[in-house]
């Protein structure tokens, strides 16, 4: 059986075939598909390549206006805190640029949520058909995109507005990704301050411990963050064989305590040149260091000693902090070394008093920081004095060197806090007498 061919369709007077007609328009489409995907696929480059903000910011209204068939666009970025926003521009024609320009300047100095009168202005403009979409970054209104045409018929489909969607969702991704990259640089370059801190600190701490007559010491500091506020010194009493062993503790943790740690360590030193005996020394200490320490609301807790290879006695005198413990070899016994005193800047006109205690060959004095004491366990059980006590019976009798009863002590706390994080600045200075 054959079958008759379909009957042609013939074409009016003057006009294609309808054939010829499909054609064109599917050819049409394609090349505006063709163009749309070009125009996205630079978009995706640029945001992969362009590092710069403003660079990509550039290319922002150009795509816009492309992508919509508008005349042209512009990318909007409110002001943010004491910073004026951002405008760019695309507008082809220069006679047009100009009055562009003067509508969308109002917006650098307007935060988003004042935005709206210059929008209704723009939007009542009988010369301008323009459109914009929101620049969302997590859920905030950082901006707006437009796009503008003064074709009367111009028609804002519902293509148009999910390709300038795309566009905006792009942007947005770009400011986020620049907001990213400038809080990353901001913590690279407190890092590294953090890290000369740390340095400078570090270099101000003992690097070992001195050769003194009579007895033999071990030091160890371990800080929190990167800079502390724990400190220990050994200073040399200059024209005597006398030492100044000196431990204390700014309160806090960080930049502001690790200044202020720096600060007391030079304000001491200056003060020991006096040669005073300690209780006059904290008294002064705290006089010239009290209006400093009274603006930043801090206070230091300082244990200020020193050591008389002469008579082999340490007279010492105490500004609020923990006492060391003192171990006789003789009695077997640990007490405190302790006197009566305020904090370093609590008060402009603080007294100190003063003791001494003779040292015996095989005695043992503890200084430490309340980091040591107060550090706690998974169950939040602090190490305490207690557990202190305990364990420097332990090592003063079981360890011959002041380096082993340091090391066993920081073990036994170590052991104490399997994550291996205390949470506080931790220092100790052990003396042993021979």
């Amino acid at each position: 059986m054959s079958t008759s061919p379909l009957p042609k369709i013939p074409a009016e007077p003057g006009q294609s075939p309808p054939s010829l007609t499909l054609m064109e328009l599917a050819s049409q489409l394609s090349r505006e598909q063709r163009k749309i995907q070009d125009l996205l696929s630079s978009l995706g480059f640029a945001l992969r390549s362009l590092s710069n903000l403003n660079q990509l910011l550039e290319l922002i209204p150009l795509m816009a206006a492309r992508v919509t068939d508008a005349e042209a666009g512009a990318v909007v970025l409110f002001a943010e805190d004491n910073q004026l926003g951002l405008v760019k521009l695309y507008c082809p024609d220069a006679n047009w640029q100009p009055s562009l320009e003067a509508l969308l300047e109002p917006l650098r100095e307007l935060h988003a949520d004042q935005a709206a009168a210059i929008e209704a202005k723009l939007a009542s403009d009988p010369w301008v058909v323009a459109q914009n979409t929101s620049i969302l970054v997590k859920s905030a209104l950082r901006g707006r995109l437009y796009v503008f045409s003064r074709v009367a018929n111009y028609h804002w489909t519902e293509g148009r507005q999910k390709l300038l969607r795309l566009v905006a969702d792009q942007t947005a991704v770009a400011v986020e990704n620049d907001t990213l990259n400038k809080e990353l640089q901001r913590k690279e370059k407190l890092d590294r301050e953090l890290e000369i801190g740390s340095e400078i600190q570090a270099q101000l701490l003992p690097r070992s411990c001195p050769r003194i007559e009579g007895i033999r010491l071990a030091a160890r500091c371990l800080s929190a963050d990167k800079v502390g506020g724990d400190y220990y010194d050994f200073i040399p009493i200059i024209h005597t064989n006398r030492w100044g062993i000196v431990i204390g503790d700014v309160m806090g943790k960080g930049v502001p305590a690790g200044l202020l740690m720096t600060m007391t360590r030079g304000m001491l030193r200056a003060e020991v040149l006096r040669k005073d005996p300690p209780a006059l020394i904290l008294e002064h200490l705290n006089h010239v260091m009290y209006a400093d320490l009274e603006n930043s609301n801090r206070f230091v807790t300082l244990f200020y000693s020193e050591y008389d290879p002469t008579t082999r006695t340490l007279h010492y005198s105490n500004a609020a902090h923990n006492p060391p413990l003192y171990w006789s070899a003789h009695t077997q016994e640990v007490h405190l070394l302790d006197t009566q005193g305020m904090l370093i800047g609590l008060e402009p006109g603080s007294l100190y008093q003063q003791q001494s205690q003779q040292l015996n060959a095989g005695d043992v004095v503890i200084y430490y920081t309340d980091g040591f004491t107060d550090a706690a366990d998974r169950d939040s059980h602090r190490f305490g004095e207690q557990g202190l006590n305990q364990a420097v019976r332990w090592a003063v009798t079981h360890c011959e060197s002041p380096e082993q009863i340091l090391e066993y002590l920081f073990e036994q706390l170590r052991q104490f806090c399997p994550n291996g994080h205390c949470g506080d600045d931790m220092t100790l200075i052990v003396l042993k007498a021979e």
